[in-house]
């Protein structure tokens, strides 16, 4: 009789050990290893005699068909998708607790029923008549949208595979589900992981569009194993501050299009409404004439963003200054102080330094640190950038400003917005714009312009 074996693994990164022990060695967390199902360890461990079937190989040169795309009705949602559903795809959404996860996809769902697709919402924490109050609130009471309550993963499938395969299919969330079959409970590594498997061979075999809500860790990643982003075709992160109504959704993984593409929402009474030009949103009470406001125009995938970056800085008797970030890098921020320590000599080392992004957007980008260090020394000289204008560019620890990618859409979305000037680093590529460039090399030429006397 075969002899079988515990294993224990890692809720938070899914590392598997043959003990329990009170530290995962792979990602450092305490108390996250459980026991896991057990498994025979007579096994064979290589695969048997049996001849397998031979693979089918094509070549580069051969013609392709292009994905086709469904669109769901919500085109801010289309635009971080890489532009619609793609049938038998599997997307992966993370969120913070009541960030808008199921709020999102019950309004998307909704639209997408309404154009005649066949379309199920399957919650396992909700029951039905919740999600029918909250469909109300959203004025999705007529759309045809198929609802269910259900946690068990082999009654999920069976109802699917009734009939005609719906063209998608929400599951809400991936860590309430649990299969019969998996000896260990709702939530653990390898229950996420199997529910994973079978509801993306489910997606693959019938041309079913599955998007699966996941939880997130304290830190932001999305909860049980990691194995389970490399899985899906798509991830997407819906992010946003409580403190502000605006949301992004963020896709950080795409097969069938680019990354770091966004989609821009504002949270109202009644459900999600789609911002379609972000940067009017995030400059809505720009005050350009005040000291330590700096605006900066980004790149957020494929479209061109402008946000205030404000800045304050305060002398500090303190021996270790504080420095507060919100929005941006802090390790970023902290290279930036250097360089303008270094190579202009302002002497921040003894200087509180506040740093915020307006609107509760992150901005990750190098390009922004012009626009930092611009809004800092405007804060400690107490002079203001002049009117409608713009900063971009990156800063290297020389104390050059090296130039940065497209740089003619951040211009044209400033010229559309009414900005009529630009700092930004010198770069050959540069088209002809309307605006006034002010090219700047180092960081000095940026300081003089706050201290013309040295």
């Amino acid at each position: 009789m075969a002899r079988t074996q515990k294993s224990f693994a890692c809720g938070a990164c899914g590392a598997v050990y043959t003990k329990w022990q009170g530290k995962c060695d792979d990602c450092g967390e305490w108390n996250t290893i459980s026991e896991q199902a057990a498994s025979v360890s007579g096994a064979p461990k290589g695969l048997s005699q049996k001849k397998g079937r031979a693979v089918s190989l094509v070549s580069l040169d051969e013609p392709i068909e292009e994905a086709p795309r469904l669109l769901s009705g919500i085109s801010e949602l289309d635009r971080a998708l890489g532009g619609g559903l793609v049938p038998g795809s599997a997307i992966l959404i993370g969120g913070d607790p009541g960030i808008g996860k199921s709020t999102l996809l019950l309004q998307a769902m909704g639209a997408f029923a309404l154009k005649g697709e066949d379309c199920v919402y399957i919650s396992g924490e909700e029951a039905t008549a919740q999600i029918q109050m909250r469909a109300n609130r959203l004025g999705l009471k007529g759309a045809p949208l198929k609802l269910g309550c259900e946690t068990s993963l082999r009654n999920i499938l069976t109802t699917l595979d009734e009939g005609p395969a719906p063209k998608a299919v929400v599951i809400d969330s991936i860590q309430t589900l649990f299969a019969d079959h998996v000896e260990s409970a709702p939530g653990t590594v390898s229950q996420v992981r199997v529910c994973a498997h079978e509801l993306i061979n489910y997606a693959k075999r019938r041309g079913t569009v599955v998007l699966l809500v996941g939880h997130v860790t304290k830190d932001g990643q999305i909860a049980g194993p990691r194995v389970l982003e490399h899985m899906v075709d798509t991830v997407l992160y819906f992010e946003g501050d409580r403190g502000h109504q605006f949301r992004i959704l963020r896709a950080v993984k795409n097969r069938f299009g680019g990354t770091d593409e966004i989609g821009v929402f504002e949270m109202t009474g009644k459900g999600l409404r789609e911002v379609t030009n972000p940067s009017e949103l995030f400059l809505a009470d720009h005050n350009i004439r005040e000291p330590g406001t700096c605006v900066f125009a980004g790149i957020e995938g494929s479209r061109p963003l402008l946000v205030e970056i404000q800045a304050l800085v305060a002398r500090s008797s303190a021996a270790n200054p504080r420095r507060a970030v919100v929005g941006w890098d802090s390790g970023r921020l902290a290279m930036v102080l250097a360089v303008l320590d270094a190579r202009a000599g302002l002497g921040l080392s003894g200087c509180d330094v506040y740093l915020n992004v307006a609107g509760g957007l992150k901005i990750s980008e190098p390009a922004a640190d012009l626009a930092v260090a611009a809004a800092l020394i405007s804060s400690l000289s107490q002079t203001a950038l002049p009117d409608e204008t713009v900063v971009f560019g990156e800063i290297s620890l020389s104390g050059d400003v090296r130039s940065v990618s497209q740089s003619d859409n951040r211009l044209k979305e400033a010229a559309k917005l009414g900005f009529s000037r630009a700092i930004m680093p010198k770069s050959k590529k540069a088209g002809k714009s309307e605006m006034q460039q002010q090219s700047v090399s180092r960081i000095g030429d940026l300081v003089s312009q706050f201290f013309p006397e040295g």
